[in-house]
């Protein structure tokens, strides 16, 4: 659900941005004053496992369609709205910067949809309804699948919003939101479900995580090295290697526009904000796509050197791949903790 720039008029584009800022400066002052140690080397693996896990895209049975974790609602379990919306901004970033993940332009409007959503609305006025103060295995699952289904149907409403409100594509309202929402829902599920498997994990191995989040209460002298090192073992191994068994069909958000205007992609504006913004990330994505730039195939018609360059063009795409889910995870994980350090070291300076 990274939406690109071609959707995206400049002014809903750079009102987005004011509103996320916005929404960063708030939660900065939150995190700055709660000054928990422990959140910021967690904040850091969780946004590096997100960073991989949405490498992963998934297959929605019967659609021709896939998607990916989007990761808001499960960051906000672990670490609370406001540190989990300054994560999910920070993955958004590096992936829109340096793997032309989502545009520039629209990185406002993906910070808000995939995060304002999960972090702020269905957390707290869905998931902890029903878990309440007495967490069980069965209150997760209800509860992560619930919440992850309202958050990812408000962010994919969010989208239909912001692109027929820029008025740049032909993508009609009714057909688009029609083939968005229903899509998002089998997304949604899916996404619930891998929720509650983690949050699962963390509450058999470190309940207090899970209370220091929905109390936003600092997590003392709880061990969490555990913890740590399990995500980013995971991440690591996910990144570099399941990420190559990824579906290759469109995902939500590509199939929805597909079907609504018979092409795959719609084309963006090349001058203006938009010029300046394509141009930026061109040079800014030294791995664009997540993967390395193809070998050129030579003139020839010979079968067996035909199928020699097509092994060789796959073996440099999944090296890609892999350099890229390890590159970006270090690189958010640097970023979210950097961010969190840079807050707690403020925060004890006032």
């Amino acid at each position: 659900m990274h939406m690109a720039d071609a959707l995206l008029s400049p002014a809903v584009g750079c009102t987005l941005w004011a509103a996320s800022a916005g929404t960063i400066a708030y939660c900065s002052r939150k995190v700055r004053r709660e000054m928990d140690d422990k959140k910021v080397p967690l904040m850091g693996v969780l946004g590096a496992f997100i960073f991989a896990a949405q490498m992963i895209n998934f297959t929605i049975p019967a659609t021709g369609s896939s998607g990916h974790l989007g990761g808001g609602l499960l960051l906000a379990i672990l670490l609370g709205p406001h540190a989990a919306f300054l994560t999910i901004a920070s993955v958004l970033l590096i992936q829109a910067l340096f793997f032309a993940d989502g545009g520039l332009l629209a990185l406002g409007c993906n910070i808000f949809n995939l995060g304002f959503f999960p972090a702020f609305i269905a957390y707290p006025l869905i998931y902890r309804p029903i878990v309440a103060n007495q967490p069980t295995q069965g209150k997760i699952v209800v509860a992560s699948i619930i919440a992850a289904v309202a958050g990812l149907q408000l962010g994919a409403f969010g989208v239909v919003l912001e692109t027929v409100a820029s008025r740049v594509s032909s993508l009609p309202f009714a057909t688009f939101v029609s083939l968005m929402q229903p899509i998002h829902l089998g997304i949604g599920i899916v996404e619930g479900l891998v929720t509650a498997a983690v949050v699962s994990f963390i509450y058999q191995a470190r309940p207090e995580i899970l209370d220091s989040a929905r109390l936003a209460k600092p997590l003392g002298n709880l061990p969490i090295r555990g913890i740590l090192i399990a995500f980013i073992v995971v991440s690591l191994l996910t990144g570099s290697v399941i990420s190559w068994f990824a579906s290759e069909k469109p995902d939500g958000l590509e199939w929805s526009i597909s079907k609504a205007t018979g092409k795959e992609e719609i084309e963006g504006g090349k001058t203006g904000l938009h010029g300046l913004m394509a141009s930026l990330q061109e040079k800014a994505a030294f791995l664009p796509g997540y993967s390395l730039k193809k070998p050129e195939a030579g003139p020839h018609t010979d079968v067996a050197k035909q199928a020699a360059d097509k092994k060789t063009e796959e073996t440099s795409a999944r090296q890609g791949t892999s350099i890229s889910g390890i590159l970006g995870g270090f690189m958010t994980l640097g970023l979210a903790g950097v961010v969190g350090f840079v807050l707690k070291k403020r925060g004890r300076s006032v």
